[in-house]
């Protein structure tokens, strides 16, 4: 599948003290873009390889469903 697909992403979070995860997956391909925000701020971003059992993977782990808006936000730096 083509880089420029239309896709529709599904977004999650976690938040825990006061740090904050950010996910974006995508469902076909399932890679993913983790955005890690430390209590501070500072931020890190890791492209993930995902598989098929991820959205019980984020379940499990405590992730909730979240809003593309707040993860593109922080991807683009202006959160």
């Amino acid at each position: 599948m083509a880089k420029g697909s239309n896709i529709v992403h599904q977004y999650f979070k976690k938040e825990f003290e006061g740090a904050k995860i950010l996910v974006r997956v995508n469902p076909i391909l399932f890679t993913g873009t983790e955005i890690s925000i430390a209590p501070d701020g500072q931020t890190e971003v890791r492209e993930l390889e995902l598989d098929a059992d991820i959205f019980d993977d984020l379940k499990v782990d405590g992730f909730t469903e979240s809003s593309p808006l707040e993860f593109n936000l922080h991807w683009n730096g202006l959160a």
